[in-house]
């Protein structure tokens, strides 16, 4: 009954990054002919308020020139992984440059086929990246290294925070699997094995239980931990091929995780792995409002689609038009404000508040 409406439409170089939000600015990354940028708009009108440029260029016939991750604000400072490896840190207010290193150098690991992807990290006093499937650590004051991981094959996932069986601890999906590191030294604390290059993060269930993707397109796995001294003990519940998120996220919702099907959107009972429906084309990526029991999807060819978060059916409750072209980024929620961006443009809608 309400659409959202257009606040702004602008311009933007292209690249896969999604939106950082701090108070009344938008950080990205794009590609600015032989530059990548990180860029700070402003969140009502779209406007620029700053860029800072560098030389780099990645380019892949997949999803084409430009950085691959979103950057991390953290303390008004900006963390951003550009797509050949370069890592900079910025004054989130002016955009000047605090430090930078080439990760990828200092890690010793070559360009995957589809560049870098890590969103940074930050953890106490540590920036931790994914340079491909390994782990690279920097001090946040000086930029000094702190510690690397092993190798870990191609991957495009980030490092992500998990607290379980009451241990803080890094998250890192690789070509071997999902790996637990400490933050403070690197230390492995527990690892397990999946197949295939890992793109997706992993998400915890409600009741701390974990839910992660196998590899290669082949579903998901619910296992569990528990750590008695220093040996942690891995439970799993099942794998089921029912849900496969192999390149888009999911969400999970009151004991529920709701993804993508190939381009169909797909609902998966996390009791027992098995699928409760699959409907439409969609494709993209996808936002949950918990609140309400619904689910605000992008398409990947830039339609924005409200969908029921609900197990029993799929109902799809309304579609318009938002953006022209491919579009792979993933869309961010700021109170009302909805803003999404492609490899071409970047526009941001207001979204009726319930009266």
């Amino acid at each position: 009954a309400h659409p959202p409406v257009e606040i702004w439409r602008r311009l933007v170089g292209p690249g896969c990054s999604s939106f950082a939000v701090l108070g009344p600015h938008l950080y990205t990354q794009e590609q600015i002919g032989e530059q990548e940028a990180i860029s700070c708009y402003e969140l009502k009108s779209g406007s620029a308020i700053w860029k800072h440029t560098y030389e780099a260029r990645f380019w892949d016939s997949h999803a084409g020139a430009g950085p691959r991750s979103t950057p991390t604000l953290h303390h008004e400072r900006v963390y951003a992984l550009g797509a050949t490896g370069i890592l900079n840190v910025l004054d989130a207010q002016d955009g000047s440059l605090i430090w930078n290193v080439n990760a990828a150098a200092d890690a010793g690991v070559e360009l995957p086929g589809w560049g870098f992807a890590s969103s940074p990290l930050v953890v106490n006093d540590a920036v931790i990246v994914a340079i491909s499937g390994k782990l690279a650590a920097y001090d946040i004051h000086t930029g000094r290294p702190l510690w690397f991981g092993p190798e870990g094959g191609e991957s495009y996932s980030s490092p992500h925070l998990f607290a379980i069986d009451g241990e803080e601890q890094v998250l890192m999906m690789n070509g071997k699997g999902v790996l637990s590191f400490r933050p403070s030294d690197g230390e492995i604390l527990w690892e397990h094995a999946t197949e295939g290059a890992q793109i997706v993060q992993p998400a915890q269930c409600a009741d701390g239980d974990l839910l992660i993707d196998v590899g290669g397109a082949k579903g998901l796995e619910r296992i569990s931990l528990s750590h008695e001294a220093d040996h942690w003990t891995i439970h799993e519940h099942w794998k089921s091929n029912r849900l496969k998120p192999n390149f888009n996220d999911f969400v999970i919702h009151k004991g529920h995780a709701y993804g993508f099907e190939g381009p169909a959107l797909a609902c998966l009972d996390l009791e027992d792995g098995q699928r409760k429906w699959k409907a439409g084309r969609y494709g993209g990526q996808i936002l949950l409002l918990a609140d309400q029991d619904l689910l605000i999807v992008l398409t990947e060819k830039g339609d924005l689609v409200l969908v029921e978060a609900r197990p029993d059916h799929h109902e799809e409750l309304a579609r318009i038009p938002a953006i022209e072209g491919k579009t792979w980024n993933h869309p961010v929620l700021i109170g009302d404000h909805l803003v999404i961006r492609n490899t071409r443009e970047m526009a941001a809608f207001r979204l009726a508040l319930k009266e």
